[in-house]
């Protein structure tokens, strides 16, 4: 129980997949306008980590090694269909609307890919079902923050609820690419600066996780290979 819950509340904090491991950068950038569509974004990512992560932990020892990232794609983008009719069917228009292509396009975020690769193709169900419950938790929370930022920056509203009432004239930036760059800049500098001051009072020198990010995936070279 010890190590499940330890899979499942690193994705929270120590290897954050969005202000540590810097992954799934595209949708943190283009669909946190405003809380909401944060919050629908990451938890759409949740359900299809937490459900390939499953599969692909169950398929890993039949998969061809050679076929394997093939395989990966199809099992998530089946997941990601199955979310996507969902939320047509459930969801306000106004809501898909503003996702958008981004929903799709889940099948090719590095953080479902990562996972499955990294952690889901070496370990069992649980561990594995932990594992995306986590990390996707943590890729909602940080897009929920990002979001909830910009919309209270931008129109002093937040899930559409106006809490400041004389805030009548929006402001531009942090609804716009630039401002979203500087928000989530600001938010990695400041768990940098709390896991750094965390480290020294323990007389260690902090040092970033070296998990499945863009520095360390091996994942295009594999594709690559395989075109090949």
């Amino acid at each position: 129980m010890r190590q499940l819950l330890k899979d499942f509340f690193k994705g929270l904090w120590k290897e954050n997949p969005t202000f540590v491991l810097t992954l799934g950068m595209c949708p943190t950038l283009a669909v946190t306008s405003n809380a909401l569509n944060g919050a629908s974004m990451g938890i759409a990512t949740t359900f299809v980590l937490a459900c390939s992560n499953i599969v692909i932990s169950l398929i890993r020892n039949i998969v061809p090694n050679k076929i394997r990232i093939p395989v990966y794609i199809v099992v998530i983008a089946a997941f990601v269909t199955i979310i996507e009719m969902l939320m047509k069917a459930y969801a306000p228009a106004a809501l898909c609307a503003s996702l958008g292509i981004f929903i799709p396009l889940i099948v090719v975020n590095c953080i479902v890919l990562g996972r499955a690769e990294a952690f889901a193709s070496k370990n069992g169900p649980v561990r594995s079902l932990f594992d995306g419950l986590g990390m996707g938790l943590g890729f909602t929370l940080s897009l929920t923050v990002i979001g909830s930022l910009r919309e209270f920056l931008s129109t002093g509203s937040l899930f559409d609820i106006k809490l400041i009432t004389a805030w009548t004239t929006d402001f531009l930036l942090p609804s716009s690419a630039p401002g979203a760059f500087i928000i989530l800049g600001s938010l990695m500098a400041l768990m940098n600066y709390i896991n750094s001051r965390k480290a020294r009072k323990n007389g260690k020198v902090y040092v970033p996780p070296s998990g499945l990010d863009c520095r360390h995936c091996n994942i295009c070279s594999l594709t690559n290979d395989q075109d090949k």
